[in-house]
């Protein structure tokens, strides 16, 4: 088996965007490590202000939407009471073709809310892979492990130390359960070197304090790589006393001040993200309207899912979205500053202007491509009344003289009279009809 880079994620348009954003966030701890302040959590927050830098022109044409839905509003409300009860297929088109025409009225996509949410999504997915298995995509973090791996592997190559269990049958390492399977795989088991030593990364990375001080008093020999490893690998987590790559679930699990540490992520992530929802611009509804309530719902259940998953979730997912919120709060207030101040009626007349003009191409476009379909059908029938008639075809071929010969012979046959459904009847009847004489015989 071809060896493998830790454990990266190989999921569709996941691992491409979590291989980018590793790029990214070693390039700011490699700058951070020159300066002296080599954190990961300063990496991820100087990473999230570029990325929510990156969005703004996402974010301002969402504002600006948010700001003409509240105008727009009552005429949707207003389309949707005229074909209220009224389910046929018909009513439903007609209901949708006059929203459609509301929103170009206005200039906005009916999706146009929805775009940042379809490019954050990836990247919220991908930012998971990264702090679940930070060592796989920072190398500078890679390397602070050894040369502890080395040793480790020298002195026990079949990890038989970190997948020990106590006498009840429980790993004496914690995170080690999620890793078991790796150290009877094929690649482990054939000695392949680069996993095995991979394997060994992936496990120390979920060491915790206490786990630091089992491996040195199981493997003595190898006490001041622990220390070294454990003491480098702190200064890199430890962020206002939190180490990022823990959830908070388990630094609460220690107890005492550990519990208070541990609230503060979930909580601060649930207030920003509750605050950053109320500064921004609502869209006016009746209160009867049950998008309305849904929306009014969503608005409170969000900021609580976001406690839920930063509890669960490694810390640095929670400060993610804590600077997040953050970022998005201070840009709504100057975005917010900077849309009261435009002239929202004279916008609405440019978008308004802009869709007559696009309408207007519509129908030139659909008028050309009629004509066009009706010259060819012209030209078809021509061609058609051409290619019936055998005799039109061979007078471009023939001379003169063979051209007035034809032509007596034709006029002969006018005046002839065939006995009725005889062959030459029905011949007859052909030749005048490609002629166009309708005349009955």
């Amino acid at each position: 088996m071809a060896p493998i880079l830790l454990t990266k994620s190989t999921t569709f348009i996941i691992g491409p965007v979590a291989e980018l954003i590793g790029y990214i966030m070693n390039g700011i701890f490699y700058i951070l490590g020159r300066i002296g302040l080599p954190n990961i959590g300063l990496a991820i927050i100087i990473m999230t202000i570029l990325i929510y830098m990156c969005m703004l022109p996402l974010t301002i044409r969402q504002q600006k939407f948010s700001k003409l839905q509240r105008k727009m509003q009552p005429e949707i409300n207003k389309i949707q009471k005229k074909y209220k009860g009224r389910t046929d297929n018909a009513s439903v088109a007609a209901q949708q073709e006059e929203i459609k025409q509301v929103y170009e009225k206005y200039g906005v996509s009916a999706t146009g809310s929805c775009v940042q949410l379809l490019i954050q999504m990836p990247i919220l997915l991908a930012l998971y892979r990264v702090f679940y298995n930070v060592p796989a995509y920072l190398p500078l973090v890679k390397d602070a492990f050894f040369p502890l791996v080395d040793n480790l592997y020298k002195l026990d190559p079949a990890g038989k130390i970190l997948i020990e269990q106590d006498a009840e049958g429980k790993y004496i390492f914690s995170g080690i359960s999620m890793f078991a399977k790796r150290f009877t795989n094929q690649a482990f088991t054939d000695g392949d070197v680069t996993y095995i030593k991979n394997t060994f990364i992936d496990v120390l990375n979920k060491f915790q304090t206490a786990d630091w001080t089992k491996l040195g008093e199981k493997v003595s020999s190898l006490s001041e790589d622990i220390t070294a490893t454990a003491t480098r690998l702190n200064q890199y987590n430890n962020f206002l006393g939190i180490n990022i790559a823990e959830s908070p679930s388990t630094i609460m699990s220690r107890g005492g001040i550990m519990i208070v540490i541990a609230l503060i992520i979930p909580f601060l992530a649930a207030f920003t993200q509750w605050l950053n929802v109320k500064l921004m611009p609502q869209a006016t509804t009746d209160s009867n309207d049950q998008t309305a309530s849904t929306m009014k719902t969503m608005n409170i259940m969000m900021p609580a899912m976001s406690a839920v998953f930063c509890f669960s979730l490694p810390s640095g997912m929670g400060l993610y979205w804590i600077i997040g919120a953050v970022v998005r709060i201070v840009q709504q207030i100057f975005i917010n500053k900077h849309i009261d101040k435009m002239n929202i009626d004279e916008m609405i007349e440019k978008n308004a202007e802009k869709a007559k003009a696009k309408a207007e191409k519509r129908r030139e476009k659909a008028q050309e491509a009629s004509e066009a379909s009706g010259s060819s059908r012209s030209d078809a029938g021509a061609t058609r009344r051409v290619g019936s008639n055998r005799n039109n075809r061979l007078i471009t071929k023939l001379s003169p003289a063979e051209e007035s010969r034809i032509e007596e012979m034709n006029q002969s046959r006018k005046g002839r009279k065939y006995k009725k459904d005889s062959l030459s009847y029905n011949a007859d009847m052909v030749r005048r009809f490609n002629e166009g004489d309708s005349q009955d015989s």
